[in-house]
């Protein structure tokens, strides 16, 4: 006997396939994010940016991504988080990409001295200019987003003048501000973030490049005492993330991540923690024993005009990465000028 379906039944029958494929849906397998990254887990961009990051992505993924914190080096060298991420040994990576001098010629773009002036705008901007280039330079990672912050010299002596340089030992920043210096007649000291007090107080170093409020959490001011007032340099920072784990997410997730690994994040990120860096000034203005150095505008266009040639070789490098150098300088400055981030 042939079997009729009420068209009530059919509909109810269809509703519930619906229903039950958006339930599985909203029910997407729980997976781990474990995020390495090289700061102290009390450090201010751990409260202001990555927990922030993480804490969202759980809730926007109804708990499906639980991100893991992997502070403090745990599961590599700082200089190796990029090669972390891309290997597998984290899922998602925190990088300083000049700890790999000549590695990442364009996004080292970031790192040109006197450049940037505000971090979070400047973050947005550099992170919106790099977008188009980070597919070709970092291809075999899944790009997050890039952020900055500012620095300036901390010494065991004022510093004011470029020609003070000369036959300093002075810890570099990146590998950009390691060109600076050695344009300038410095001996670079290449050592991490983690390790720089170490160095100082060995007297391996006799200044860094460094931000202002970092000074105090790695407890570098206990070796540093003077630090020159001017906006000398940035690091920018990019958040990548290993193609395999992310291309294993489910649809759902794979947009968490993507809403997550944007410009509005970049901006966010790189203005917390820049701001807060920032507010390191006055901190250090009133502790006992620190001089805030001051450096006129005389003195500050001396400086700008030293530098100049660490742009030529910008240019000569992103040409040589087959990026036309000049037209790409100046669609950053372009954009960091429509931001008001320029130094």
């Amino acid at each position: 006997m042939k079997k009729i379906f009420h068209p009530s039944l059919r509909a109810v029958a269809v509703a519930a396939l619906l229903l039950g494929a958006a339930g599985a849906q909203a029910q997407d397998k729980a997976v781990e994010l474990k995020f390495a990254h090289w700061l102290p887990a009390s450090h201010p961009l751990a409260k202001l940016g990555f927990e922030p990051w993480a804490k969202s992505v759980e809730a926007a993924s109804k708990g499906s991504i639980k991100v893991a914190l992997f502070p403090a080096q745990q599961l590599g060298k700082a200089a190796d988080h990029y090669d972390m991420a891309r290997d597998g040994i984290a899922d998602m990576t925190w990088v300083n990409p000049g700890y790999q001098a000549g590695r990442f010629p364009l996004v080292a773009a970031g790192e040109l001295p006197f450049l940037i002036a505000k971090p979070g705008p400047g973050s947005a901007a550099l992170d919106q200019w790099y977008r188009k280039y980070a597919t070709t330079e970092m291809k075999d990672v899944k790009f997050c987003f890039a952020h900055v912050h500012v620095g300036t010299f901390h010494s065991k002596k004022p510093i004011t003048e470029p020609g003070q340089l000369k036959g300093m030992k002075i810890r570099s920043a990146n590998g950009t501000v390691a060109q600076t210096m050695s344009l300038l007649g410095a001996t670079n000291v290449q050592v991490s973030a983690p390790e720089s007090r170490d160095a100082l107080e060995k007297g391996l170093a006799d200044a860094i490049t460094f931000p202002w409020n970092s000074i105090v959490t790695f407890g570098i001011d206990k070796a540093v005492k003077f630090h020159s007032d001017m906006r000398l340099y940035t690091s920018d920072f990019v958040w990548v993330m290993n193609k395999g784990w992310y291309d294993k997410l489910a649809a759902g997730q794979k947009k968490v991540i993507d809403d997550h690994c944007n410009n509005e994040w970049a901006g966010k990120v790189g203005g917390a923690w820049g701001d807060e860096e920032d507010s390191g000034q006055a901190k250090l203005e009133k502790t006992a024993g620190h001089t805030i150095v001051p450096i006129s505008a005389a003195q500050l266009d001396v400086w700008k005009k030293a530098v100049e040639p660490v742009y030529t070789q910008w240019v000569k490098a992103a040409d040589g990465a087959g990026v036309p150098g000049q037209a790409a300088l100046d669609e950053l400055r372009k954009e960091l000028a429509a931001r008001k981030a320029s130094n």
